[in-house]
């Protein structure tokens, strides 16, 4: 047989096992060759192809991180798929590219949403060290807060950090900056910087942990429980006229400065707002975390004031602070004039409910508190239960323990 019919016959196989088109969402791993939501054989495929000149590189398709497409990044990909690769390369939450050493055996998490994570994963075992959030724990996490204490989660302790001899370090896209960690670690420790928080990056964040602790069985069990939730409200959200979406103002309390602090683009807040259709007024107005003038939330007239307070949670039962936070809003000068709080739309979300893999019960309280009518047959109560039963494990009961919003979903 002549060598160009049997190499056009080899390609010929290998285009028919490539997927028709990438997702839209490429998962960002080097050895996603293909750019899609998964590392699979269709990858070796693409990469093979692409070696042979009849596809165009892609970036993703580099699986050792070296700037060549050639062999080992075949070798790589099949290596990342079996869970037996000794790095890993992907692009952080501080879209930094990354290179991680595998396996990973000792973790120090300075956050509980990172920590939550873990726990998801059903890696709680390999954490050596925590934030002094999370040592304060009685019912939430309880494996975790005998860890030892790190310190702050923007302000570690260094010392403790190293003192408990971790491969990996798991921290916020931008806390503690790296002036206060990265600069004074080993480089031969890891630091994964993840939020784990956003409504709109946690869902292939979850993917991606789920590599590099080779949970991807886990993973995509967890991937399986979200999508059923948040499709759903995407679907409905997606069906929604801009004219008629809900405007909201995100109130976090007194500003430093001006009246109020608000939650804008660069937030969860923000993220969780929209992902559940509502438009955020303070958007365009200000970013991340600000303080508005009181006068302006009158002029702008916001149909829901959603407030959000890190004073309820797991590990009280009292409701009485985030109550006091719902009548210090509806008292404020001349907010009796204001559309949320003449139709009774000013909800209190607590911070530790608003935020981490478990945030598809906590969108899905925003979606009802935003459009009843659309969600009424959506219960955030029992898909939250439904995730502390499945992927916790721990002995919680929502409808009767914590304190997750206010007033209360039942009145």
């Amino acid at each position: 047989m002549k060598k160009g019919l049997f190499t056009g016959i080899i390609i010929s196989m290998l285009l028919l096992v490539l997927p028709a088109a990438a997702s839209d969402q490429a998962l960002s791993i080097y050895g996603n060759a293909n750019e899609d939501e998964v590392i699979n054989m269709q990858d070796v495929t693409y990469t093979e192809l692409i070696i042979l000149e009849y596809k165009d590189a892609t970036e993703l398709a580099d699986a050792k991180y070296d700037n060549n497409i050639d062999i080992l990044d075949v070798t790589q990909i099949e290596l990342v798929i079996l869970g037996k690769e000794k790095k890993l390369t992907f692009i952080d939450a501080a879209e930094n590219t990354v290179t991680v050493d595998l396996p990973i055996e000792r973790m120090v998490t300075l956050n509980s949403d990172f920590a939550e994570a873990i726990a998801v994963l059903d890696e709680r075992d390999k954490v050596v060290g925590v934030t002094t959030t999370i040592t304060e724990f009685n019912r939430f996490l309880p494996e975790l807060r005998t860890k030892t204490d790190v310190g702050g989660w923007s302000t570690p302790d260094i010392e403790a950090i190293l003192s408990t001899d971790p491969d990996t370090i798991c921290v916020y896209a931008k806390w503690p900056t790296t002036e206060k960690l990265d600069d004074m670690i080993p480089d031969d420790i890891n630091i994964i910087r993840m939020d784990l928080y956003k409504a709109e990056t946690l869902r292939e964040e979850m993917i991606i942990l789920g590599y590099l602790l080779n949970k991807r069985g886990i993973a995509d069990k967890y991937i399986a429980w979200h999508d059923q939730y948040v499709d759903v409200i995407n679907e409905r959200v997606f069906n929604i006229q801009d004219d008629d979406k809900v405007r909201v103002f995100i109130d976090s309390g007194g500003g430093k400065t001006l009246g109020r602090q608000a939650y804008s683009t660069g937030t969860g807040m923000h993220d969780l707002v929209v992902c559940a259709g509502g438009v955020n007024i303070a958007k365009g107005y200000v970013e991340d975390y600000a303080d508005v003038e009181t006068e302006w939330i009158l002029d702008e007239n916001p149909d829901v004031i959603c407030g959000i307070s890190f004073k309820g949670g797991y590990e009280t039962d009292d409701n009485v602070l985030m109550k006091d936070f719902y009548n210090e809003i509806i008292v404020l000068p001349g907010f009796n004039n204001v559309a949320a709080v003449q139709n009774d739309r000013v909800r209190i979300m607590s911070n530790s409910y608003a935020f981490a893999p478990h945030y598809p019960a906590a969108l899905t309280s925003m979606a009802t508190w935003l459009y009843p009518d659309t969600f009424s047959d959506m219960d955030p109560e029992l898909i939250h239960q439904e995730y502390i039963d499945d992927f916790l494990g721990i002995d919680f009961d929502v409808t009767q323990i914590g304190v997750f919003e206010y007033p209360p979903l039942e009145s």
